[in-house]
C-alpha cells in the first residue's frame, strides 16, 4: 500500500517508521539562521552589546556551512554600522534640539526593520533594510 503525500507524517523516518524525527531541510535551516539573524539584533533592546555581537557571531560562524546566509550577514551588518552612524548624528543634532525627534524615529527604525527582515528570512526571503549604507557587498541571487 502506497501512502500518499498528504498522509505521509513529516516527522517520521522512512526506514524506521517507528522513530519521530524531525525532518529538517537544508532551506528550512537557513532560513531558521537566517531569521534568528535578523531577530538577535533586537537583543540590543536589553543588552545593547548583545544586539551588536550576536548577529555578527551568527553571520561568522554559520556563513560557511550556509553560503546563503552570508547575504543575511552582510546586510545586517550594514544596516547596524549605519544605525551607529544615524544614532551618532542624532546625538550632535540633539543640541539643536532637532535630534530628539530623529533619535525616536530611529529607535522605531531599529525595532521594525529586524522584525520585516525576520519574518522575510522565515519566508525564504531576502529583504534589503532601506536607508542602509553598502559597507559590505551583497550579491543579489542569480534569479533577480
Amino acid at each position: 500500500m502506497n501512502q500518499s503525500n498528504e498522509n505521509a507524517n513529516p516527522f517520521t523516518d522512512d526506514a524506521n517508521p517507528s522513530v519521530l524525527t524531525p525532518v529538517v531541510t537544508v532551506k528550512e535551516n537557513v532560513r531558521m539562521w537566517a531569521m534568528i539573524l535578523h531577530f538577535s539584533q533586537l537583543l540590543g533592546f536589553l543588552i545593547p552589546i548583545l544586539g551588536f555581537a550576536t548577529p555578527i557571531v551568527i553571520w561568522q560562524i554559520k556563513k560557511d556551512q550556509m553560503p546563503e546566509l552570508d547575504r543575511h550577514g552582510r546586510e545586517v551588518t550594514n544596516w547596524m554600522i549605519t544605525a551607529l552612524i544615524y544614532a551618532s548624528i542624532c546625538l550632535i543634532l540633539f543640541i539643536l534640539l532637532v535630534g530628539i525627534p530623529l533619535l525616536y524615529a530611529l529607535g522605531v527604525v531599529v525595532a521594525v526593520f529586524p522584525i520585516i527582515g525576520g519574518f522575510k528570512a522565515s519566508q525564504g526571503e531576502f529583504w534589503k533594510y532601506p536607508l542602509t549604507i553598502p559597507f559590505f557587498k551583497v550579491a543579489l541571487p542569480a534569479s533577480q
